[in-house]
């Protein structure tokens, strides 16, 4: 079972495992969502099975939900939860400081008021993430649907004065139609090439009238765990020390529980 899994999701449970192991008995977590998530959704339940841990447990989409209850997790909603001790997330790259872009799943909303809501953010994620400077990701705009089209000419004209390397925007789509959000809100991924000012092009987008949210998470990580193929765990920290590493068994994976 070990030989069948591909490098990219040996990173994805070896981080997954790593950062499970920062959870404590009686936590309020916040569960992130996308494709690393759900490896540590999987770490996590197999972690609770086997400890008797008790968890309290806010998702930040409705596939994340419908997950961690299908694996046995207690799942609230956040305002019945209340404040959070830690959230774990993905992330679509993540930069010295531990800046995030995230949102290549569309839950870049929830998934940060989420974080807003906890002491602490960890990401999960993979070598491949790390980047000397944000902006070769897509960067995620969440925006109301009435005024579409006026709020993606109002971003061009933010990103005509922006410090970026490219300017091209496109309507997330899902088939023939826009994709919506669990809010009911559409994407514009704006392909900036480079971001050399990040705080400064996300105070300029949330200036615009129609724009609700952007993935780029700015001083909200503290943590990142990267996962390595061969199951080396690495954790950086936003506080300058020095990276620490550890070793997962690969094994391990083929134990998971699987909804």
């Amino acid at each position: 079972m070990t030989e069948a899994l591909s490098a990219a999701d040996a990173g994805k449970f070896t981080a997954s495992r790593g950062a499970v192991d920062l959870v404590e008995d009686g936590m309020r977590l916040g569960l992130g969502t996308g494709s690393t998530a759900s490896w540590m959704v999987r770490c996590l339940a197999a972690r609770v099975a086997r400890e008797d841990l008790t968890l309290t447990c806010v998702p930040t989409s409705t596939r994340t939900g419908v997950l961690a209850r299908a694996l046995g997790l207690t799942v609230v909603g956040l305002d019945d939860a209340g404040w959070l001790d830690l959230t774990i997330d993905g992330a679509d790259e993540f930069d010295p400081a531990l800046n995030l872009i995230k949102g290549g799943g569309g839950a870049h909303l929830q998934e940060k008021i989420v974080a807003a809501a906890s002491d602490r953010m960890v990401v999960i994620t993979d070598p491949s993430k790390d980047v000397a400077r944000l902006g070769a990701f897509p960067l995620p705009v969440e925006v109301t649907p009435f005024g579409l089209a006026t709020t993606r000419k109002l971003i061009g004209r933010v990103l005509d004065g922006a410090a970026v390397g490219g300017r091209d925007t496109t309507v997330r789509m899902a088939g023939d139609t826009p994709f919506v959000t669990d809010e009911g809100n559409h994407i514009i991924d704006l392909r900036l090439e480079r971001i050399d000012a990040p705080q400064d092009l996300a105070d300029a987008l949330l200036r615009i009238p129609g724009v609700v949210e952007t993935g780029l998470f700015l001083g909200m990580c503290d943590t990142v765990v990267i996962g390595h193929p061969d199951g080396r765990v690495e954790t950086r920290r936003a506080d300058g020390s020095a990276p620490r590493f550890a070793q997962v068994d690969l094994a391990e994976a083929a134990m998971l529980p699987v909804a």
